[in-house]
């Protein structure tokens, strides 16, 4: 990651402005939301009039089975943090005034994100995302860091409406692409009414577009964002996913951020790049660099040791990489998905690559999918790099070559169950992330895979339905 250029964000909204943007009758309702675990903003839509007089220094409250449920909303029994036994109680859910913004794909709209606050306590309730990664760069600052991120997301775009998709269930639906498109100008500009409506709709929202291009499948595209500080860049994934979708429905068609829409198409992926800087904004992984071992770069020995713990705890933070049973379909040798745990210099066959050099050095974790939710990837990151500089891990020298042939490397887990598994094995995890927070998510994820091990999927029917 190249030094930040200051690059101006069209769209962000100070209180003052806001005041008189609702005053002068321009903006009418403010989106006022928080993340759920799987990355979902959950809210309401709030006059601007209230919003000024009552939430925006006094937040609003939400019941707090919004971090307690499964994907379709339902309160899912087995939390500590709340449960039927409490009442499912209210949260305080506080606008934090620093991404307030225009919701310029919306009309006369704004859009703000909340932190979840315990009203008795008014602290952070450690189990919501956004607390769990501030947590985490709360360590890094401790350590002298500043993390910085960037997250690169794949999607796949459809000419069906989502009520069009969701009447077919899901089958038989119309990419907007033919073939492979990766790179390809004519295609994307097939697809650019919609695509170039996403990129111009959240750049003018305070989410700095670097580009968009044509993927690896029919239909399949990336929008990448100006990377950020690790908490602004999570703001900014999730207000885009939200955009990404909202826009493609306004032009009669759907997005979707499976990791793996179809069996026969590419899967979809969320590479994330990583870097630290001191608090006065230099570079970290240069500072007092010496040679890399293996390769033609230097690199400050926190770097080194960063990407050790990384190599270090992949494994047992493959759950927070690929947090559905579906997400494990996207593993797949030769698809440019890592199925291996390794680094390299520019090899996208590892799951780790190291890119750039100088004040640009970075390590991207290739790993996660897009399904994944980038609080909680970036918060598993940071936790395991930190161990790593804490303990002066060392990752080994670079892997060269075909990282999905090298069978003596580490695997990636290769099911929902395996993850959770190397996760509740984990006492590094258990430390990184505190007890609570640890039972919460582990909850969460076995939720999830019993939800699939007890559904009848349309695959079972079509296979044994006649023939067994």
């Amino acid at each position: 990651m190249s030094r930040d250029r200051r690059v101006r964000e069209r769209g962000r909204l100070g209180l003052e402005e806001l005041v008189r943007e609702v005053e002068a009758g321009r903006l009418e309702t403010i989106v006022t939301a928080l993340p759920d675990l799987y990355g979902r903003l959950v809210g309401k839509r709030i006059t601007g009039e209230f919003f000024v007089d009552e939430i925006a220094r006094g937040g609003m409250h939400c019941c707090d089975y919004l971090l307690a449920c499964d994907m379709e909303m339902d309160p899912t029994p087995g939390y500590a943090y709340t449960n039927w036994a409490k009442g499912y109680a209210d949260l305080h859910a506080v606008p934090d005034l620093s991404t307030l913004r225009n919701a310029a794909w919306l009309e006369q709209s704004a859009i703000v994100l909340c932190d979840a606050v315990d009203e008795a306590t008014g602290e952070l309730v450690p189990v919501a995302p956004r607390s769990i990664l501030k947590r985490q760069v709360a360590r890094a600052a401790e350590s002298g860091f500043a993390p910085k991120m960037g997250s690169e997301l794949e999607l796949y775009l459809f000419r069906d409406g989502y009520d069009e998709a969701r009447g077919k269930r899901y089958h038989g639906l119309r990419p907007y692409g033919g073939y492979i498109e990766d790179y390809h100008v004519l295609s994307s500009t097939f697809a650019e009414p919609v695509l170039g409506a996403i990129r111009r709709g959240v750049g003018a929202s305070a989410i700095p577009v670097e580009f968009s291009k044509g993927e690896w499948g029919p239909g399949q595209h990336e929008i990448n964002l100006r990377y950020a500080p690790a908490v602004e860049m999570a703001d900014r994934h999730v207000l885009y996913k939200t955009a990404a979708k909202e826009i493609a429905a306004q032009h009669g068609c759907s997005v979707t951020f499976m990791a793996k829409w179809h069996e026969a198409m590419a899967g979809s992926s969320l590479h994330v790049h990583v870097s630290l800087w001191t608090p006065e904004d230099r570079a970290a992984f240069a500072e007092d660099a010496e040679p890399l071992p293996g390769t033609d770069l230097d690199a400050a020995p926190s770097f080194r040791w960063f990407l050790g713990g990384l190599l270090e705890h992949a494994r047992a933070l493959g759950w927070f990489f690929a947090p559905t049973p579906n997400s494990y379909k996207r593993y797949r040798v030769g698809s440019f998905a890592p199925t291996r745990i390794a680094w390299s210099v520019d090899n996208r066959t590892c799951g780790f690559r190291v890119v750039g050099r100088g004040p640009s050095l970075r390590v991207e974790c290739r790993i996660p999918g897009a399904d994944a939710n980038p609080y909680l990837v970036y918060a598993a990151l940071l936790a395991a790099g930190l161990d790593g500089i804490e303990r002066r891990l060392e990752p080994g020298p670079p892997f060269a070559g075909d990282a999905y042939g090298a069978h003596e490397l580490p695997s990636v887990p290769t099911s929902l169950a395996q993850a959770i598994a190397e996760l509740e094995a984990s006492a590094f995890v258990r430390r990184a992330f505190g007890d609570a927070v640890f039972e919460h998510l582990l909850h969460f994820a076995r939720t999830e895979l019993s939800a699939y091990e007890t559904a009848v999927t349309d695959f079972e029917r079509v296979r044994y339905f006649e023939r067994i």
